[in-house]
């Protein structure tokens, strides 16, 4: 069965930290660009951080530049996302997504093929 877990969402203070996974079965993820995407209560979905299946480049949305890490664990065919310095504008459901392919634009949502059922992450003094 080939699904997407995400893990790690909770309650945070601000400047607080969390590290969110994003655990794959049925398939190896490390052949998969994966985005981390975010939604807000009333807002629209955001893309937060991506990183590719050829070289493993980096890519993170101004706002979380300098606290925030994607970085893959290939032994355990996951993929986590390291928040640091957690402001309450971060608050949100966080969801990954895998795409096989390569992307045109990297936080095109329809392009991704599996997606994983979201984790709340909460910054709340």
């Amino acid at each position: 069965q080939v699904q997407l877990v995400e893990s790690g969402g909770d309650l945070v203070s601000p400047g607080g930290s969390l590290t969110l996974s994003c655990t794959a079965s049925g398939f190896t993820l490390q052949y998969y660009a994966v985005g981390w995407f975010r939604r807000a209560p009333g807002k629209e979905r955001e893309g937060v951080s991506y990183i590719s299946n050829r070289d493993n480049g980096k890519y993170y949305r101004d706002s979380v530049k300098e606290r925030f890490t994607i970085f893959r664990d290939n032994a355990k065919n996951r993929v986590y996302l390291q928040m640091n310095s957690l402001k309450p504008e971060d608050t949100a459901v966080y969801y990954c997504a895998a795409a096989k392919e390569a992307l045109g634009y990297i936080f095109a949502a329809e392009d991704y093929d599996y997606w994983g059922q979201g984790t709340q992450v909460t910054v709340s003094s």
